[in-house]
């Protein structure tokens, strides 16, 4: 096993190489590297299993290193350590699946700590790893690739069966008096724990899912399991014998499941049709029919499609509370969220039935209640963008109009979308029987709004320091202000307050600062009987010429030009 340490200070690098027994974490070699362009060509050449790296570097930072290691899916140990306490650099070691975020200077208890959870980390996902390959080759063996996609083909594109006709009948011993009924293997009911497992190997599950089918459908040529590849939450059966008895096949298959995985699914059956011209009807009539079941009872597992269904009538809309929802997110009060999306649960647990249908329908609903907020808060951000940019603005009324106007998107957006809460928001959860898991909803809902609450309300009192540094430089203007003086006035780093404060305001702190001195200048630059020098000395300036040159910069004219106009 190898570690790479990246750090542009060789000092660091040398310190973290002492700190740690590396023997008895079963580590051979350490290698170095001052930034992220190197340390990304040693990890292509090398390969290490455990990268330790800096965040503020030259050429390449530590976030684009992990950014880099993230997307080609390198499976390495992330340790960052850092000197800056920010919550943006811890955020993005979270996001690009950093294991540890140290502080400097190093504790050397921490670092070994770190790296022993790394090490044994990387060793059990390694045997996860080997397994999973080794899994998928057997199954590669047992399931054609070529053959789902035949399928899936039928299933779309009704025309070219004519030309696999021929191919179908002689692989699998059927004749154009052969009839097929399709059957749709819904796996919106995965548990969580299998959700989790597979969640990066979506191939995996499609594999263990159709083994399992075909083990009852292929050994008496029954039929076939495949995958779907138009969807991620379908598995397809297609039966072309032995349709009396298709239920027992099914309940099989169900028990298989449960068997192997742990986990139950629902099946929707298609109409009886012409092979293989009817593949594609049957499909239509399978899938219609899983999504009409009702999802507040589990009564059968087994759903055949019923011509003369129709939809239920009557449902609540999430856009008849969206007005309760925004008024519950604005007040804050966890009380209010809490009534509001009781109101919601309540009108839900009033419908004689409920379908997956209309989950489908809810669950675009409220991602269209998520996107029109997320559209609303843009205008507020253009909108202050445009006041914030404006010449003629006061030197603290932007404040205000421009809070909006930060880089993060997340911080800009009031569903959360593309975050937790944004997930949660939109996401309807079923429990392991595929039944409307109403408490789990109702938490759900609940704690996506109050992490947009609580995200609103952080980001106010964000807007509020920065309000307050503004006021503070334009009390103190006329004194010798350093970043480093309002970062310990206000208890703050020096690049968190620059930061922060260009995303609010769209200028630098010393831009701010140097206009403010400009605009108390020209008021000064009345007075005849005051030099400019005078002038210079009372808005901060100690050098009279630096003064002229900054005045110019600001009113487009000298000191001297200005008084005379």
């Amino acid at each position: 096993m190898n570690v790479l340490i990246v750090d542009d200070e060789q000092h660091v690098r040398e310190a973290v190489k002492l700190l740690v027994d590396w023997k008895s974490l079963g580590i051979e070699g350490v290698y170095e590297a001052g930034n992220g362009a190197e340390a990304s060509a040693i990890i292509e050449r090398l390969q290490p299993e455990i990268v330790v790296t800096d965040m503020r570097m030259p050429v390449q930072d530590g976030v684009g290193l992990l950014a880099w290691i993230d997307s080609r899916g390198l499976p390495i140990q992330k340790i960052v350590i850092s000197g800056h306490d920010d919550f943006e650099l811890v955020r993005s070691t979270m996001k690009y699946g950093g294991q540890d975020y140290l502080l400097k200077p190093i504790d050397p208890d921490q670092l070994h700590e770190a790296l022993r959870k790394a090490a044994e980390n990387w060793r059990k996902e390694d045997g996860e790893r080997k397994l999973m390959q080794r899994r998928n080759i057997e199954m590669n063996q047992l399931k054609p690739v070529y053959w789902d996609k035949i399928f899936s083909n039928l299933v779309t594109e009704p025309g070219c069966y004519a030309t696999v006709r021929d191919s179908l009948y002689e692989e699998f011993g059927l004749d154009a008096d052969s009839r097929c009924q399709v059957v749709v293997v819904g796996i919106d009911t995965l548990s969580r724990e299998l959700t989790r497992k597979f969640e990066r190997n979506r191939d995996l599950l499609f594999f263990s899912l159709t083994n399992i089918c075909n083990e009852f459908l292929r050994p008496d040529n029954r039929g076939i399991a495949c995958r779907y590849w138009i969807s991620e939450h379908e598995v397809l059966l297609l039966f072309w014998d032995r349709f009396a008895e298709l239920r027992e096949t099914l309940a099989r298959i169900d028990e298989g499941f449960r068997t192997a995985l742990r986990c139950r699914f629902h099946f929707g059956i298609g109409t009886l049709e012409p092979f293989p011209a009817g593949v594609g009807p049957s499909y239509r009539a399978a899938r219609a029919a899983l999504r009409r079941r009702s999802v507040l009872a589990a009564d059968t597992r087994f759903h055949a499609y019923e011509p003369d269904a129709k939809p239920s009538a009557g449902s609540p809309r999430p856009f008849d509370h969206e007005e309760s929802f925004r008024l519950a997110v604005l007040s804050g009060s966890e009380a209010e969220i809490r009534a509001a999306v009781g109101r919601w649960m309540n009108a839900v647990r009033g419908l004689p039935e409920l379908t997956l249908e209309q989950l489908e329908l809810w669950r675009h609903e409220f991602g269209a209640l998520r996107e029109r907020w997320e559209a609303e808060r843009s205008g507020s951000r253009e909108e202050a963008s445009g006041a914030a940019s404006s010449p003629a603005r006061g030197a603290a009324a932007p404040l205000g109009d421009a809070a909006a106007t930060g880089s993060d998107a997340n911080a800009g957006d009031p569903w959360g979308s593309g975050s937790a809460a944004g997930s949660a928001l939109t996401a309807i959860p079923l429990d392991e029987d595929g039944c409307l898991s109403l408490p789990r909803w109702e938490e759900d809902l609940t704690a996506a709004l109050l992490r947009i609450a609580e995200r609103q309300s952080a980001e106010r009192k964000e807007r509020n320091v920065m309000a307050e540094i503004a006021r503070y430089i334009e009390a103190n203007y006329y004194r010798e202000l350093t970043l480093q003086d309002i970062a310990g006035q206000f208890y703050l780093s020096r690049e968190y307050i620059s930061r922060r404060f260009k995303q609010i305001f769209g200028e630098n702190l010393s831009d701010f600062l140097a206009r403010v001195r400009i605009e108390r200048a020209k008021t000064l630059l009345g007075n005849p009987a005051l030099k400019i020098a005078e002038v210079a000395e009372k808005v901060g300036f100690s050098d009279e010429k630096y003064f002229s040159k900054v005045f110019k910069k600001f009113a487009g004219v000298s000191p001297n030009q200005f008084r005379k106009s």
